[in-house]
């Protein structure tokens, strides 16, 4: 009896990925290994693109992160509630600063690796610095507290040293209310608020001897 010939079934086709921005791309690879060893080629791959489509878009791992910062500047600026101006600058300042924390909830092991690899590396540490104030002063802004001059530049240092040091405690705190993280930054804004009240009436008493 003849034996009837099979057919043999088509492997199946893997499932191309879906396409998927740079900036999501970049930072889903920072949350699954050290920022360092992420590529140009890596985020092009993840994200469904040709490289050169990627470096069309952004040239470097640093102007990722620029767009993703900038990313995070509008999307605090978006969630300013109209009435704020009615608030105390300190306490739109730290509704300022807990919305950006909040919005980088989502991408917390990805923010902890890049932070840590970008002090080991002095120009990348040299560009987070940099975007760092472009932040503060667009915060500074957005709640009104003068971002111009010389003390314009004090206060976004300021509050740039109060933001980050409540960086490396969120990336520690596991409270979902983040409750010491909210507490640090507390203090902090009270303690500059305090600060910048006694230079004030210094400059006064300094300005009337004269």
């Amino acid at each position: 009896m003849a034996r009837k010939a099979t057919r043999r079934r088509a492997a199946p086709r893997p499932r191309r990925r879906a396409p998927q921005d740079p900036i999501d791309a970049a930072l889903a690879l920072a949350a699954e290994r050290r920022w360092r060893d992420v590529s140009l080629a890596d985020i092009a791959a993840r994200a469904g693109m040709e490289g050169a489509a990627l470096r069309a878009q952004h040239r470097s791992k640093a102007a990722i992160l620029d767009a993703f910062v900038r990313r995070v500047d509008d999307a605090v600026a978006a969630g300013t509630a109209p009435d704020a101006e009615d608030e105390p600058t300190r306490d739109r300042l730290l509704d300022a600063l807990l919305r950006r924390i909040e919005i980088l909830a989502p991408h917390k092991p990805a923010i902890a690796s890049i932070a840590c690899d970008t002090l080991l590396v002095p120009p990348a540490a040299l560009c987070a610095s940099v975007r760092l104030m472009r932040s503060m002063v667009r915060t500074l802004e957005m709640a009104d507290a003068g971002s111009h001059g010389p003390l314009g530049l004090l206060r976004a240092k300021a509050l740039g040293a109060i933001y980050v040091s409540a960086l490396w405690i969120w990336l520690r705190d596991d409270d979902p209310e983040l409750a010491r993280t909210m507490a640090h930054l507390d203090r902090r804004l009270s303690d500059a608020e305090r600060l910048a009240g006694m230079c004030e009436r210094f400059g006064r008493g300094w300005s009337r001897a004269a």
